[in-house]
């Protein structure tokens, strides 16, 4: 290949620019030009020049294109670490271009946690010599005093929303209690999710053993609650077991129909106990954070993690669930084609089960709710229709995302804003990405296309959910959004449709009703853990300053 000669000054000329593009660039002061963006990416070069005469207005949508993030915002405030390989997890780096919403700043206290935790998996993890020796005294069936490293088994089972939660809810308690946290890789857990962790797995490998840990339920001899009650543990420091004494593992058992025994997981006595014990084995398909919250031993560890309690999900969401690559790519695609050009996106989350009806009465609290609260303009009359012209140029529409297993009540919406005008006279685009009809566990084109749809409602400006839905608490936490939520219909009947959520964070379904120590009201006893509004038995974590 032949080179140019040095110009002057010893300076080289670069053969990749052309001087005929360089001289067209620098007269045609409007231009905006792009490159780079393959498979999703951000583009790597962006020129732009402002239009004589023309000013930006607060209002303006500034295209998807043209959005840029520094490296900070790329790291999510340094919520993530850098240096994983870009090409092996597209999302990791790049969700931070598609979120409408910018999302909460983490504590700095937080970020030297994960990276110290970060270190405490490479260190402990599958495939390093504490790893093995920890298998060992696991199947000695013997405790060991003081060990090395200590593992949290996180059983990966039921819907989509359960296994991101119960995975959420296992690592904020590995975080808190410096375990290694390992996913049960079942349920496609390793096909969704990319590693978050660098340089290790968080994947549970194949020969763990204790062979049916996936089967662990209330018969579970080495259940955590039924050691309790039997007598063959104790509790606290005075009355405690030995280290001697204790099993080789204890099963958590926190599913739906815990016990009251089982729930001492939430009593400061209990986890001095379960301190000691090198493999906990955790089944939970729900968000139990709030109630560790009111163990007070966590608590001056969890004030200044999140100064900001009614965030943990939301960090920790963020810093877990990166959808993998053929996941992200549906996400990308759909982005592009439906909502990266519209003015606004508000996200719809319908909750339906396969065996119900289209419902009348649901449709018509969703058109309720999302015009008395100004999500979405109301529609006109037929006489009122004037069919004014359009105004000149293409308007930004407002693109509503409707998720559901039903297409009945994206179509019906769909139906209402084509046949009527808007009232303000703004365009409405109503889509849906796909209805299935039935939940179907396990079915790869299934599971891919749910997780897309809970992170398309993620990264809308505003939301509306079902309540008590799992599906819609991951999409509020990770997109930072406090949504407005659907009320169940009762007997055919709508009260009030819906009402703004206090938080964002996702309820506990199954809570400690009480103290641990007296009969007081779970959701009394700190200021930040306050029962939730689509489920009162149930306990979420709330901004502290607005109570």
């Amino acid at each position: 290949m032949k080179t140019r000669p040095a110009a002057e000054g010893g300076k080289r000329w670069c053969p990749g620019i052309d001087t005929k593009l360089v001289a067209f660039l620098l007269t045609v002061p409007s231009l905006i030009v792009f490159l780079g963006g393959r498979n999703g990416e951000q583009p790597v070069v962006e020129i732009e020049a402002a239009m004589p005469g023309r000013a930006r207005g607060p209002d303006e949508v500034v295209s998807f294109l043209q959005r840029k993030t520094a490296h900070n915002d790329r790291l999510l405030g340094g919520l993530l670490a850098d240096g994983f390989d870009q090409k092996t997890c597209h999302s990791r780096y790049q969700s931070a271009v598609y979120r409408r919403n910018a999302g909460r700043q983490p504590s700095q206290h937080l970020v030297s946690k994960l990276r110290s935790h970060e270190a405490l998996q490479r260190r402990c993890g599958p495939g390093t010599a504490a790893y093995t020796n920890a298998l060992e005294q696991l199947k000695s069936g013997k405790s060991v005093a003081s060990p090395e490293c200590r593992y949290l088994v996180s059983i990966s089972y039921r819907g989509l929303g359960n296994r991101i939660l119960a995975a959420a809810s296992a690592f904020f308690y590995a975080l808190l209690t410096d375990r290694v946290l390992l996913v049960d890789p079942s349920h496609m857990m390793d096909e969704l999710f990319c590693e978050p962790f660098p340089n290790t797995t968080w994947l549970l490998p194949p020969g763990f053993p204790l062979l049916n840990y996936q089967s662990f339920y209330l018969d579970t001899p080495e259940r955590f609650g039924r050691m309790r009650e039997d007598g063959v543990l104790g509790a606290g420091e005075t009355n405690g077991s030995a280290p001697a004494e204790l099993p080789a593992f204890a099963y958590i058992h926190l599913d739906y129909n815990q016990t009251d025994h089982d729930k001492l997981f939430f009593c400061d006595d209990d986890q001095r106990v379960l301190r000691d014990i090198q493999w906990l084995v955790m089944r939970t398909d729900s968000y139990i954070v709030p109630g560790l919250f009111l163990v007070k031993a966590f608590q001056e560890e969890l004030g200044m993690l999140f100064p900001e309690p009614d965030t943990v999900f939301h960090h920790l969401g963020r810093y877990l669930f990166h959808p993998t690559n053929p996941v992200w790519g549906l996400i990308a695609r759909y982005y592009r084609a439906h909502l990266a050009s519209a003015r606004r996106v508000v996200g719809i989350q319908v909750r339906v089960f396969p065996w119900e009806a289209e419902s009348p009465e649901i449709l018509e609290q969703i058109k309720t709710c999302t015009q008395s609260e100004r999500l979405l303009p109301a529609v006109l009359d037929e006489e009122e229709d004037d069919d004014e012209p359009a105004a000149a140029g293409a308007q930004q529409p407002t693109a509503v995302l409707v998720t559901s297993l039903k297409g009945w009540y994206s179509d019906k919406m769909k139906e209402m804003y084509w046949e009527r005008a808007t009232a303000d006279g703004k365009v409405v685009v109503v889509d849906q990405p796909s209805h299935e009809e039935t939940q179907r566990y396990n079915v790869r084109s299934h599971e891919h296309k749910a997780w897309a749809e809970v992170y398309l409602l993620s990264v809308a400006n505003m939301l509306v959910t079902t309540g008590q839905s799992t599906f819609g608490y991951v999409a509020q936490g990770l997109g930072g959004l406090k949504p407005w939520v659907l009320h169940h219909v009762a007997n055919g009947t709508v009260g009030w449709p819906c009402s703004r959520d206090v938080s964002m964070e996702p309820c506990f379904h199954v809570p400690p009703l009480y103290d641990c120590k007296r009969r007081e009201d779970a959701g009394l006893i700190v200021p930040h853990v306050r029962h939730c509004g689509d489920l009162p038995a149930g306990l979420k974590l709330v901004d502290r300053r607005e109570w």
